[in-house]
């Protein structure tokens, strides 16, 4: 049995006796405002939670060991209430680590395994040494391969071999490509041009903590109202604003509050900038065996692997600032976790040029060039209706506050109905599908456009929806699941309005290339994906 770093007890009994600490702090603080209790009762029972604290810092330390065995990685954790887990190497999706700055300057590393169906970590190893992060990663990720040979046989030993010499995948060897010194075959590296054309074609909803944490900070300032800081005050003054918040009209307000959120977008988009460039520096995707294996970070420092055997499907991403300047990010899906955003989703290719996205994709999945199909133009009809409806509650809208404030040019909203008809238009020409031999390829979105494919073996349901709108209409969507988590991050992938009668046809194709895609697969015991990179 293993146990973690000894740095790690130090930082565990830290940890849990700042803890033992604070609630004595907390628990009499309260208790005396409520009830009679004397508050010298501090000087005794902070001291005590402190050593109470440490105590079971170290405790918590010696009772924590990790093993692997030939089939399952144990973990064995816990004081009062012992918890042993046995994780089969079949079920482990990545093996994760993550260095912050302190991390790194000490040697030491976090080593999270993650596993498919699970909402969260399986396992996580808080320190370890950076060579026994290494050691327990390429393990894993041997005994992980050693299972799937074992079951799979020569034709799963040789599928990397095989896919390397399928039709549409490039000259360039293994051998040719760039190698780290006895490491993975390097497949992509983002350089700077890249990552700043990735931080400034991005945006990330996140980063808006960033600003908003910096405005309670500066709540303090002298803004005449204690409420907003001085400087949105001072931007807004010159279109209207009010001077103070304290007895202002309901128009500088409104005038206020439309700088505020300009402001606040503004400093979205450079915080989201920034955490971009500080999150994908130094990219680096490589190929070790049948997995891909990347590392990226500039302050926390992260590395993992993407069995290639685990991915659900292929996502094309690109808004449009990055189909301006013609590149795309790719994205997997895995069956369980993933480390990048809280679910299955999980960054391929950062960004690069569309074309070496697309031919990567196809690389990948092996899917032939897809040819669209679109919905029928009736879909467009209803998007130009449902756009129009929107437009009308803007009007009314505008029109409602010219009773309540000063604004009395309510009628320059009736531009929305100028974007009604390209809306419309861009909804509909973003949307198309593609029903192959071996995958199925959605197209959607223009915001945000994903191109997604999905092999046949991979899809667990196929489902025919239809709204009170589209019955009246004859459309229905069609909704294509896969055994990851994307539900909570991108929704599942679906073919929206097209005729009923194209749903029923591509939803029993679906079912009948599914049948014949997991008995060929049963042959050939083919995981169906290649790592190659282009």
């Amino acid at each position: 049995m293993n146990r973690l770093h000894p740095l790690s007890a130090v930082t565990l009994a830290l940890q849990r006796g700042v803890t033992g600490l604070s609630i004595p702090l907390f628990l009499v603080g309260v208790g005396s405002s409520i009830f009679d209790i004397d508050i010298d009762l501090l000087f005794v029972l902070s001291p005590l939670g402190l050593v109470a604290g440490i105590g079971y810092g170290i405790v918590y330390y010696y009772r924590f060991t990790y093993e692997i065995t030939s089939s399952t990685f144990d973990v064995t954790s816990g004081v009062f209430s012992r918890r042993s887990r046995e994780i089969p190497y079949r079920r482990v999706q990545n093996v994760d680590v993550a260095q912050g700055i302190v991390q790194r300057i000490l040697g030491l590393a976090v080593v999270s395994i993650e596993t498919a169906g699970g909402g969260e970590t399986e396992a996580t190893l808080n320190f370890v040494s950076e060579d026994e992060a290494e050691r327990l990663r390429s393990e894993i990720r041997r005994r992980t391969a050693a299972i799937d040979d074992g079951t799979t046989g020569e034709a799963g030993r040789s599928t990397t071999a095989d896919a390397s010499d399928a039709p549409g995948v490039d000259e360039l060897t293994s051998a040719d490509r760039p190698r780290d010194e006895g490491g993975p075959v390097l497949l992509f590296e983002l350089e700077l041009k890249e990552l700043l054309v990735y931080a400034l074609t991005s945006f990330r909803w996140g980063a808006a903590v960033f600003p908003v944490a910096i405005l309670l900070f500066l709540q303090g300032a002298d803004s005449g109202s204690g409420l907003v800081p001085a400087f949105v005050l001072l931007a807004a003054q010159p279109l209207g604003g009010p001077e103070a918040i304290d007895g202002a009209a309901v128009g500088p307000l409104l005038v206020l509050i439309g700088v505020t959120i300009l402001q606040w977008v503004g400093a979205t988009y450079v915080s989201s900038a920034l955490y971009t460039i500080a999150n994908y520096h130094g990219f680096r995707l490589g190929r070790a065996g049948e997995d891909f294996v990347y590392e990226r970070g500039l302050i926390q420092r992260y590395s993992g692997s993407i069995p290639a055997e685990k991915v659900q499907s292929v996502t094309v991403t690109e808004n449009p600032l990055q189909r301006l300047v013609g590149y795309a990010g790719l994205w997997v899906e895995t069956a369980g976790y993933g480390p990048d955003v809280g679910s299955a989703s999980q960054s391929a290719v950062p960004l690069a040029e569309s074309d070496r996205i697309y031919r990567f994709a196809e690389n990948i999945t092996g899917v032939e060039t897809p040819a669209f199909r679109r919905p029928p133009t009736l879909a467009r009809r209803r998007y130009l209706v449902r756009y129009s409806l929107l437009a009308c509650v803007i009007v009314v809208a505008a029109l409602g506050l010219t009773r309540v404030s000063t604004v009395d040019r309510w009628y320059l909203s009736v531009v929305a109905f100028v974007v009604v008809p390209p809306a419309a238009h861009l909804k509909y020409v973003n949307l198309g599908y593609f029903v192959g031999e071996d995958h199925l390829v959605i197209k959607s979105g223009f915001w945000k456009r994903r191109t997604t494919v999905v092999p046949y073996y991979r899809i667990q349901t196929v489902s025919t929806q239809r709204s009170i709108f589209q019955r009246r209409l004859g459309l229905a969507s069609l909704a294509v699941d896969t055994a990851s988590s994307r539900t909570f991050a991108w929704g599942t992938p679906s073919i929206d309005d097209i005729h009923l009668e194209t749903a029923r046809e591509v939803h029993c194709t679906g079912r009948e290339r599914l049948q014949s895609a997991l008995r060929e697969r049963v042959q050939s015991d083919d995981i169906g994906l290649s790592v190659d990179f282009t």
